[in-house]
């Protein structure tokens, strides 16, 4: 058996090697097509909802953004893996004169970025912050930040949303009493290869791991049920190495990335480094947001709400620690969110607190950023995603 799991794990290895390597060597061919790039916002005077433009990554050109879809508070975005169906969540505490937020279905109109709306579920709980999609595209997690739950939905063949197959409620504090009294699930995240579903709970400064029954739809605790930061670290987002050996979590409180060790047999997490992503200097008050990694694997970029930086890091090959390569002005507020496009080229920040969307360029041997001098209005932005595009879309 255990030659089995070795023969196994070998293998997988081989494939994720050779998937990032055909990846990369279509990149310049990519270069060639256009996206389409949604913006998630908080609503009101300056937003109405869900925004999209075209970007070239030819060029480094973005459109004006255009109203995709109304919707309330779409904060955070989550691309279905067939690119048919986009999903939001709906960030409120009431939802149809009841306590709790909602998670909303779109199709999207690769022909013009329209989205029309589908279909709407209660999100089990409130202030829904996150969501996933399973790489079959056959479930949907959330992320309910104020009360700390998280919530399983089954998405049906033609994009609508069941209700919860599970409702997931967390317990416990740390040790900040004004925003650690009580749960605060931010992030969730899968790994549908080995059928785990993995939270970042601030108020609770632990990165929660379950497991996905991928037949009704259920969450059981892991084998091991969390990994655990430093008291008062707030860790908020996760991400994972594309060969499935390390973890990045990105701590608001804290201003920190930690970089986990992960066992996908076992789903353990064993924290490794921790870093600050702020200056030596720095004085004031500082939330640190968004983590991604380079599709190369090669960098990591953490986003920072006060210094409004983003701090760029370059990933040891074989340990996965990181090392600090620069910080960079987001050139607006609040960079709550941001994103790196397919082709590994370009990073575009939203800036919720200035109302601006601002396109950098890569160096994809240094990870060093640029601003390219494009920069676009969004009222309020809170979530980049990008959709791949054939060569026909508008």
């Amino acid at each position: 058996m255990m030659r089995l799991r070795s023969s196994l794990k070998s293998v997988r290895a081989a494939l994720t090697v050779l998937l990032l390597a055909a990846t990369l060597a279509s990149a310049d061919g990519a270069l060639s097509k256009p996206f389409l790039v949604y913006f998630g916002t908080y609503t009101g005077t300056k937003s109405q909802g869900i925004y999209v433009s075209r970007f070239d990554p030819a060029s480094g050109k973005l459109s004006a953004p255009a109203l995709a879809a109304p919707a309330v508070n779409p904060a955070y975005l989550a691309l279905a893996p067939d690119r048919q169906f986009l999903f939001a969540v709906n960030e409120t505490d009431r939802f149809n004169g009841q306590p709790g937020g909602a998670v909303s279905a779109f199709k999207l109109d690769a022909a013009t970025g329209k989205l029309e709306f589908l279909d709407q579920q209660p999100s089990g709980g409130t202030s829904p912050c996150h969501l996933a999609v399973d790489a079959d595209g056959r479930f949907l997690a959330v992320a309910n930040y104020n009360s700390g739950s998280v919530a399983v939905f089954p998405v049906q063949t033609n994009g609508f949303i069941s209700p919860p197959t599970a409702v997931i409620q967390h317990h416990g504090s740390s040790i900040n009493r004004v925003r650690q009294a009580g749960p605060h699930a931010h992030c969730i995240a899968m790994d549908s290869a080995h059928h785990r579903v993995f939270v970042c709970d601030l108020g609770l400064d632990k990165v929660m791991i379950c497991r996905l029954n991928e037949t009704n739809g259920t969450l059981t605790p892991g084998e091991t049920p969390w990994a655990e930061l430093k008291p008062g670290s707030g860790p908020r987002h996760i991400t994972f190495s594309a060969d499935g050996r390390h973890a990045y979590v990105i701590s608001e409180m804290a201003s920190t990335l930690t970089t986990f060790a992960y066992d996908p047999e076992h789903g353990t997490l064993k924290a490794e480094q921790t870093v600050s992503l702020l200056p030596p200097d720095f004085q004031g008050k500082n939330t640190a947001a968004e983590v991604a990694i380079h599709p190369s694997g090669k960098f990591v970029y953490g986003s920072n709400r006060g210094d409004d930086s983003i701090a760029v890091f370059a990933v040891d090959e074989s340990s996965g620690r990181l090392n600090f390569v620069e910080r960079q002005s987001t050139r607006g507020k609040i960079p709550r969110c941001f994103a790196i496009d397919p082709t590994g080229q370009y990073l575009i920040v939203a800036n919720q607190n200035s109302d601006n969307i601002v396109v950098f360029r890569i160096d994809t041997q240094t990870g060093r950023l640029t601003w390219t001098g494009q920069t676009v209005e969004v009222g309020r932005p809170v979530c980049v995603t990008f959709v791949p595009l054939a060569s026909t879309a508008p």
